[in-house]
C-alpha cells in the first residue's frame, strides 16, 4: 500500500489545524447533524468529518465507525488532501493505492471512498467530509454537488471556529 504522498504546503497545513483548536475535543452538535444527514441521504453505513495531523486522521464527528482516529498511512483522506475536488474510489479492491489497505481488507471493509476535502484556506485541505460503503458504487453529478454543499458547510463550521480561535 503506497502512503499518500505528502502535501507540498504540508507544514502551513499542519499550522492551520492546530490553530484550530480542534483535534480530540468533545463531539459537536454543528458537526454531528451534517454527518447524520449524509449518512441518510447517500444511504452509506459511514460518514466521517475526518482531520489529518502528522500522523492519523482523527474523526471530529462520525456515524457508522465506533473508532475515534485511525493512522494516516491507512487513510484514505489523506489522499484526498491533495485533491481540489472530490476524491471517489468507485472499488477500493480494484484500485491499486488501496487494494491491500487493512481498513479495505479488515473492518470496516471499505469499498467505496467519496471524500470532499476541508479547506479553511485556499490550498489548505485539513480533512474531508467522506462517505464511505462496504460495496462498490459511484456519485452521479447530484450526489457530488450534495455532497460539496454538505463539504462547504463544514468549512463554514470549520472558518467560524478559526475566527473564534
Amino acid at each position: 500500500m503506497p502512503p499518500a504522498p505528502l502535501p507540498a504546503n504540508e507544514p502551513d497545513r499542519l499550522a492551520a489545524l492546530r490553530a484550530l483548536l480542534i483535534l480530540d475535543t468533545p463531539p459537536e452538535q454543528r458537526f454531528d447533524r451534517i454527518v447524520e444527514f449524509a449518512a441518510q441521504e447517500f444511504e452509506v453505513p459511514i460518514v466521517l468529518v475526518s482531520l489529518v495531523d502528522a500522523q492519523r486522521q482523527w474523526f471530529k464527528a462520525r456515524v457508522g465507525l465506533d473508532a475515534c482516529e485511525t493512522g494516516r498511512d491507512e487513510s484514505f483522506c489523506a489522499h484526498a488532501l491533495a485533491a481540489d475536488d472530490v476524491l471517489e474510489v468507485p472499488d477500493a479492491l480494484q484500485d491499486p493505492r488501496f487494494a491491500d489497505n487493512p481498513l479495505v481488507l479488515g473492518p470496516p471493509h471499505i469499498r467505496f471512498y467519496a471524500g470532499a476535502p476541508l479547506n479553511v484556506s485556499p490550498g489548505l485541505n485539513l480533512g474531508t467530509l467522506c462517505l464511505i460503503d462496504r460495496q462498490p458504487r459511484q456519485l452521479d453529478e447530484v450526489d457530488r454537488h450534495i455532497l460539496c454543499a454538505l463539504r462547504d458547510l463544514c468549512v463554514e463550521e470549520l472558518r467560524e471556529r478559526q475566527e473564534g480561535a
